[in-house]
């Protein structure tokens, strides 16, 4: 199973009742936070209000060994009595400035104990590296009889202490309301108690784990990572090794990410504004979906971000609502009405209505062409949306391959969601993608993915060693040792086979950006770790040393659920001219463009051969999808997938015009490289006004010094107005390549 149950609890903040609890002098810690603003530019400040009700200040205090010398003369000249040392996990020496003071911890307790709190959330200055004072405190808990506690170096062993304290938090608070859901779901079924029944959950990092140990810190995005698993397992084929674009388009937002035969992991996220440190899989999300609104502001169309959501929904759902990206494929013919069920409506009987669709499209063409002072009919109004649409959405995928060093045009696109198939020629033809690859269950593949994770468990420790050739034998034998703790695991007991997967993760020094780095036979991890960094951020330090600053195992135990076989995508096609052309089920007029309408078949999915092969134009439908296959395209069916061959067509951009199109697409792409520099500057900059509190901003101008668009701390783009008001000016400069950075 996948779970929302505690991810929503999360967005309406209806969590349980949560205390915090913190070294002394940091009380505020969490609403101070890193002091990055995600709008630079507004002068009203807004912050995610806090999930805990009530923080009480620990008294205890340690320093570790590392810090200067001048600090430890100030504190031992502040506490005369010699300072205990002790030796924390990673072997580093720790001096313990004041014990915790159990009396004034334990009254703390009782008394919001007996004010009906029952969770508890345990962050301590370096606990991740002398954890006793959180145990001191769990164990006082416990004898207070609270119900739930989390500490912070059990929830993951990270030094930063905000996006801990926060990953601790909302562990505390949100763990209750999955366990409560999993005793409704066990009472539901008996089966569940005698043993019966296996029941399993995903989490974010893509791996399945059994119900007791589930943790909703670990689940919030176990949705988009079903679908990851579900494309990885079913459309990456091993011979060829090409990587894969995952492209999951649904009604709200479209996720995307990326497989190259390894799951791509990060351990540090933002959840309904708060920071948190938990693995999970690198799926970068836009709010671009098909109930995105389409609407007209500042002389430009906007796609998103706001949703209809599912009610009141889409024009053409029959309740009133805007008109969005899905009432622009209606519109132009790229949905088939008929292929819909009549459950629309204020009584939900109804068919979806396509009348309301072209009156809404009528009067905003003439609100357009009143501002503008053109002549737009309502389908190059609603083509044109589906066009920023797409750009949109092509702006994420750019940030996975092209922001970390990877061309885009040599993957294969994988397209799935309810409205991935509508989308997915132009997207790939945008990135220059020439391979589109769709299951036969994409509508529905991030639960089919569910059933094809593996059982996985993840052993992590902190390490902060230097890696060169006196310690990488031990640092090896310290992974083998962490592998073989991993792959005993008694999650892990009933599988006949289980695979360790070992990593470090490895900085340079003088940086925070640790990267992953697999360890694998015959290779060097440090030349690798070099390789990437330079891929990622195109220069490699000289004569800096490289430390390892955590070691991590990843156990694998492999699905017995089946599914489909991998793919021989070099094989799929060789029926294809043995098979006689195959008969539409009926015809569509469909809006393309430079085309304008065009008649083009409609075929059933379920009723295509494996190898007959398709070209476009054409619509391919069944119960729960619809795939658009653009005229320069063709489409060969196999046994699993449907498998798009992206043609190219060349489309001429007039640079003296103002075309309304054009504005919003060049905006999407200008943005998406203002944002790129951003994400680059944070992640290799030593200040911590750049890396933490995003103090910074990044721009592109025109020739003559007019900005053309500016990316505040790297990642919130703000409309510029010489975007409309000198359009000629920086067409012709992107045309020729004259943009100054």
């Amino acid at each position: 199973m996948g779970t929302t149950v505690a991810t929503n609890a999360l967005l309406e903040r209806k969590g349980e009742r949560t205390a915090f609890l913190i070294t002394a002098g940091f009380k505020d810690i969490l609403q101070i936070g890193d002091q990055s603003r995600p709008y630079m530019f507004d002068l009203t400040i807004r912050r995610p209000q806090p999930l805990y009700s009530d923080v009480f200040e620990v008294d205890e205090q340690v320093v570790l060994e590392r810090c200067s010398d001048s600090n430890l003369r100030s504190l031992e000249l502040q506490h005369p009595k010699p300072l205990q040392t002790v030796v924390g996990t990673p072997g580093e020496k720790v001096h313990i400035i004041k014990p915790l003071d159990v009396e004034a911890t334990r009254t703390y307790l009782q008394r919001i104990y007996a004010e009906g709190f029952r969770s508890i959330a345990v962050c301590l200055m370096h606990s991740y590296i002398f954890p006793d004072h959180e145990l001191q405190v769990k164990e006082l808990a416990r004898e207070v009889k609270f119900e739930h506690i989390s500490v912070s170096h059990l929830v993951f062993q990270r030094p930063k202490i905000v996006p801990r304290g926060n990953s601790t938090v909302i562990d505390s608070y949100l763990t209750p309301t999955i366990e409560g859901y999993l005793s409704q779901l066990s009472a539901s079924f008996p089966s569940f108690d005698n043993g019966h029944t296996k029941l399993e959950f995903m989490q974010s990092d893509g791996a399945l784990v059994p119900a007791s140990k589930l943790s909703e810190l670990h689940a919030i995005l176990s949705g988009p990572a079903g679908g990851v698993v579900g494309y990885a397992r079913t459309s990456y084929d091993a011979e060829s090794k090409i990587p894969i674009i995952g492209f999951d388009m649904g009604g709200t937002s479209t996720d995307v990410s990326r497989y190259d035969g390894q799951f791509d992991h990060i351990f540090e996220t933002t959840a309904a504004g708060i920071p948190i440190q938990a693995p999970q899989l690198n799926v970068n999300t836009i709010a671009a979906g098909g109930g995105s609104i389409l609407a007209w502001k500042d002389s430009l169309m906007a796609v998103g971000p706001e949703s209809a959501s599912s009610h009141l929904g889409p024009a053409c759902y029959r309740k009133g609502g805007p008109l969005t990206v899905t009432d622009a494929n209606l519109a132009l013919g790229r949905l088939v009405p008929e292929h819909f069920p009549s459950v629309f409506g204020p009584n939900e009987d109804e068919p979806l209505d396509c009348e309301i669709v072209l009156v809404k499209f009528q009067e905003l063409a003439e609100i357009i062409n009143c501002d503008i002072g053109k002549s737009l009919t309502w389908a190059e109004v609603a083509d044109g949306f589906l066009q920023v649409a797409n750009t949109a959405m092509c702006g994420p995928i750019r940030q996975l391959t092209e922001g970390r060093g990877h061309d885009a045009a040599k993957h294969h696109l994988a397209s799935f969601g309810g409205a991935g198939g509508q989308h997915a020629c132009a997207i790939a033809e945008a990135l220059g993608i020439r391979r589109v690859l769709i299951h036969k269950h994409s509508s529905v593949l991030s639960a089919y993915g569910i059933g094809l994770a593996d059982v996985v468990h993840d052993e992590e420790r902190l390490y902060v060693k230097v890696f060169d050739n006196s310690t990488k034998d031990c640092i090896y034998a310290d992974l083998e040792n962490l592998s073989q703790v991993a792959q005993s695991h008694p999650s892990l007991y009933h599988f006949s086979h289980v695979d360790g997967y070992k990593f470090l993760f490895m900085r340079y020094d003088g940086s925070e950006t640790a990267i992953m780095v697999p360890v694998k036979d015959g290779a060097d991890p440090k030349q690798e770790f070099i390789d990437v960094h330079h891929q990622q951020f195109g220069f490699s330090p000289a004569d800096r040393r490289i430390f390892v600053d955590n070691i991590r195992v990843r156990a694998v135990a492999r699905s017995n659920f089946g599914g489909d076989t991998p793919p021989n995508l070099a094989k799929s096609q060789d029926i294809s001219k043995k098979l006689p052309p195959p008969t539409p089920a009926s015809t569509k007029s469909v809006y393309f463009g430079s085309l304008k309408w065009v008649d083009m078949p409609v075929y059933l999915l379920g009723s295509l051969p494996a190898g007959i092969t398709i070209q476009g134009p054409a619509l391919v439908v069944d119960k729960t999808q619809t795939i658009v296959i653009d005229p320069h395209c063709s489409a060969t069916a196999t046994k699993d997938l449907l498998i798009l061959d992206v043609g190219s067509q060349k489309k001429l951009v007039s640079a003296t015009a103002i075309d309304p199109v054009q504005l919003s697409v060049f905006r999407h792409r200008f943005y998406g490289v203002a944002e790129q520099m951003g994400r680059v500057l944070q992640k290799i900059s030593v200040s911590a006004n750049i890396k933490e509190r995003l103090d910074f901003s990044c721009a592109i101008f025109s020739p003559d010094g007019s900005l053309v668009a500016n990316a505040p701390s790297g990642h919130l783009c703000e409309a510029s107005p010489v975007i409309a008001r000198e359009w000629g000016i920086w067409a012709r400069a992107a045309r020729t390549s004259r943009i100054v950075v």
